[in-house]
């Protein structure tokens, strides 16, 4: 079984493949100065109130948006499950053109987001994730990263919205009845969940421009359950997509590396 582990700034998900199959997920608070040995004990006990131990995993790949915890999680695989993690990043195969200025700079997940975009419709697509910030990610009609654009997170702004306004406060985040609140609770919702939108909409509605036509609009991330209902250009959600692009690049790794092994042996 497959054990795929996204880090992230505030939260890291976590999923066990069987096969193709997602048979279990979890999402924890990500801990940037998590040891290896920490992150053993945690994932055990993940694994464990699941019915599943160590001896399950028989791969491990991971992004991981905190650079200290990509050597964590390397040593947490050497150690406790017996094999090397891939962990994404430059010099790993993902199949994914990067058509950037400096291709070093694109988030592992962010790559993991558009190849698993990819697999379920055909460029050219937009994949908007609702993480610790929301990502917009374009991909062109021949299949390549082609930039995007970065904005604060929901509840990063929710959140300094309460700490920096002195009358204000913070809120359950959730989509008020109307968009004009009536109160100073639902005002703050109205503006966080329904401006989202907003914002959503409009970027992209830009990018769709960009890209020349119609796009096909993927959202994923934690919060993307509250925010996409509400906006026109979101076609579907799938919470799961970047563990999916992770399984999907862990895959064309293993039949790289079996290409290569076909190819070094000599014939008979």
């Amino acid at each position: 079984m497959l054990l795929a582990i996204d880090v992230g700034n505030t939260q890291t998900v976590v999923g066990l493949y069987d096969d193709d199959r997602l048979a279990e997920h979890w999402r924890t608070a990500s801990v940037r100065s998590q040891t290896a040995d920490e992150l053993a004990v945690e994932l055990h006990g993940l694994l464990s109130v699941r019915g599943r131990s160590f001896g399950d995993v028989t791969a491990t790949v991971a992004s991981s948006g905190v650079p200290q915890l990509a050597d964590a999680l390397r040593q947490t695989a050497r150690t406790h499950f017996g094999h090397e993690a891939l962990v994404v990043g430059p010099g790993v195969r993902t199949g994914l053109e990067l058509r950037v200025d400096n291709p070093h700079e694109v988030g592992a997940d962010r790559v993991a987001n558009s190849v698993a975009a990819l697999a379920l419709a055909p460029g050219p697509l937009v994949v908007v994730d609702f993480g610790t910030a929301i990502t917009f990610d374009a991909v062109s009609a021949d299949g390549a990263f082609l930039g995007g654009a970065i904005a604060p997170g929901l509840e990063v702004a929710v959140n300094a919205l309460g700490e920096r306004a002195a009358r204000l406060f913070r809120i359950e985040l959730r989509a008020p009845d109307r968009a004009i609140g009536r109160n100073t609770a639902e005002n703050m919702q109205s503006g966080a969940v329904f401006g989202y939108a907003g914002l959503v909409d409009g970027l992209v509605e830009r990018f769709t421009a960009e890209l020349g036509g119609s796009v096909s609009v993927i959202a994923t991330g934690g919060l993307a359950g509250l925010v996409a209902p509400h906006c026109r250009t979101v076609e579907r959600v799938e919470p799961w997509l970047t563990l999916d692009g992770l399984r999907l690049i862990w895959q064309r790794n293993q039949a790289d590396q079996s290409d290569q092994a076909e190819n070094s042996v000599s014939p008979t």
